[in-house]
């Protein structure tokens, strides 16, 4: 491809909307163009990378036994129906009536497709297993499309469903997947971690997000110091461990605390630590009011709570809310005398002469101790895993925190769609059973993204070598010097017959003009002709990732661009 014939728009200013730096790069460097709030059209440069991502997950679903299937974008609202999810899905799913006013969706995922085909096709536990995958765009209407490709209510993914006739045969499958996503993401020259995660609204019990470490990530990670345990912060187990502190239990009193509606004001106003109090906190699941305790310097996790109550829908009450069910206002809440269920993390248990509120606004208890002042219905793990826990898994490391960002995610659903779905299959024995399945996604235009989070500098984006929309950028810095033309074109040509990747600037603009292009659209090898090198018959070759070029003899740039590109793909 020549510069001269690319479709290529750059930015020469900040985008104003851009929020993230994916966001903001995948804009200046001409490879993205929004059309509305979230939905995004991809310009060649985009586009290339977004097929080369696409090409190396489907490599790896072909090799782990998966086979492509096109699955309709547009769904009928009976077979959500049938799976249960039409009503509870919310807000999020695009809904749409035909002229017959038959109400139908725009998929969001595809569990209820491939169920219902594979139901109606798949009698025999000989036609088992399966693995069948596709690669499409997906819709979410999003209550506010933000951070560019990382939320937008269009967007590429890769899914693929197992079916199995029991839970070993999903095992196989599942461990299958798991070793594919981690190639995947090798391949893609990405750092990034395994963690145990919340299967949220897919369902299943057994889930894995693959996430791809950046410090401008949404997700939290903990992982322990010691050993191969990580999990993101909904799922991280929390470990409670008794403090040094504990006393022995002294009279409850009740104390005047005016204006004291934090917990960083009581401990002030008091003199105690955070970790002596309790924040007290109502939430309405599915519709019932209910409690939630943790220690003063924790946070509730909602995950934890809902999975707990096996509820579809945990929210914050209002205040309005809390006062009617309380008598009292934020800032004034505690467990003692509550008329409600109480659910207190597994520390609560180990605290002694707490502070809480006294459901009366502007008083609080002091000296409340668990079992003798209130009775919780459960203590359960309810908190936010945080850095320097006791490790769940060994229970000798701590955990360590990062951020990152989810690319992939697989679980086990074991026969959560396939009982509602009455996809059953006939085993050895003539015996209808439900088949085992599981769901396996990648975000493609997510990883896009995500890998300019983890790769770039201030002057714009560093791509993998295996993902960038060309291997190899040759600049002539005059274009109208014939022996820097010469040579220019003499390269190309060899490098093209060779099969790489190459791009030459043919543009008559600056030397620096053409640099900074090729730095901001992130072509891992650059190679410039210049009046200086060709009188030593060489040429510069600079990876994009390092200060310093290298001079290289002309007859042997193309060995060393092959040397440049092997060597990545190793360390891949």
């Amino acid at each position: 491809m020549r510069a001269t014939e690319l479709f290529f728009p750059p930015l020469r200013e900040e985008p104003s909307e851009a929020e993230t730096i994916s966001h903001r790069l995948l804009f200046r460097a001409g490879m993205i163009r929004k059309t509305a709030g979230g939905i995004y059209t991809y310009l060649p440069l985009g586009y290339r990378v977004i097929k080369k991502i696409i090409n190396i997950v489907r490599e790896e679903m072909d090799r782990a036994g998966g086979q492509e299937v096109g699955l309709p974008i547009v769904q009928p609202a009976e077979l959500w129906m049938q799976s249960g999810r039409w009503l509870v899905y919310g807000d999020e799913m695009f809904r749409l009536k035909d002229r017959h006013q038959r109400d139908f969706c725009l998929g969001p995922t595809h569990e209820e497709v491939i169920t219902d085909i594979v139901n109606h096709e798949v009698h025999s536990y000989r036609n088992l297993p399966l693995l069948l995958y596709q690669i499409q765009n997906k819709y979410r209407d999003e209550i506010r499309p933000r951070f560019g490709l990382m939320r937008g209510r269009e967007f590429i993914m890769k899914d693929l469903y197992s079916f199995d006739v029991d839970e070993d045969g999903l095992e196989l499958s599942y461990r299958k997947m798991y070793e594919a996503y981690c190639r995947v993401f090798d391949r893609l020259g990405l750092d990034y971690r395994v963690v145990e995660a919340d299967s949220g609204a897919i369902g299943g019990n057994v889930s894995h997000e693959f996430i791809v470490l950046a410090d401008t990530g949404e997700s939290t990670v903990v992982f322990c110091d010691t050993c191969q345990y990580a999990a993101n912060v909904e799922k991280a187990e929390s470990v409670p461990e008794p403090r040094g502190d504990r006393e022995e239990a002294s009279p409850v009193q009740k104390v005047h605390t005016p204006g004291q509606r934090t917990i960083q004001d009581l401990c002030a106003f008091l003199g105690l630590p955070q970790h002596r109090q309790v924040k007290t906190l109502v939430y309405v699941a599915d519709g019932r009011p209910v409690v939630a305790l943790v220690r003063g310097d924790r946070e509730v996790n909602e995950i934890k709570l809902k999975n707990h109550l096996g509820a579809n829908q945990v929210e914050m009450a209002g205040e309005s809310v809390v006062r009617e069910l309380t008598g009292a206002g934020f800032g004034s809440l505690g467990p003692v005398g509550l008329n409600l269920q109480v659910y207190a993390d597994r520390e609560v248990a180990l605290m002694s002469n707490l502070v809480c509120g006294a459901n009366e606004d502007d008083y609080h208890y002091i000296n409340v101790n668990p079992g003798r002042d209130f009775q919780p219905a459960a203590y359960i793990d309810l908190r936010n895993a945080q850095e320097g826990d006791l490790c769940p898994v060994c229970r000798e490391g701590r955990l360590k925190q990062t951020r990152g960002i989810e690319t992939g995610h697989i679980f086990k659903l074991g026969t959560k769609y396939s009982e509602k779905m009455d996809a059953t299959f006939l085993d050895e024995k003539g015996k209808e059973r439900p088949m085992v399945m599981g769901c396996y996604g990648i975000g493609i235009s997510r990883t896009m993204a995500a890998a300019i989070e983890q790769n770039y500098d201030e002057d714009g984006i560093i791509w993998p070598i295996a993902i960038a929309p060309f291997q190899v950028i040759i600049i002539p810095v005059n274009v109208k010097n014939r022996e820097q033309m010469q040579v220019a074109e003499s390269l190309y040509s060899e490098m093209q017959k060779a099969g790489l990747e190459v791009i030459m600037d043919d543009r008559d603009e600056r030397a620096g003009v053409k640099f900074k292009d090729a730095d901001l659209i992130g072509i891992p090898i650059r190679i410039t002709i210049g009046p200086k090198s060709l009188q030593a018959g060489q040429v510069e070759v600079k990876k994009r990732w390092e200060k310093d070029f290298e001079m290289v003899e002309i007859d042997q740039a193309l060995a060393k661009v092959r040397a440049i590109i092997s060597a990545a793909a190793v360390q891949a």
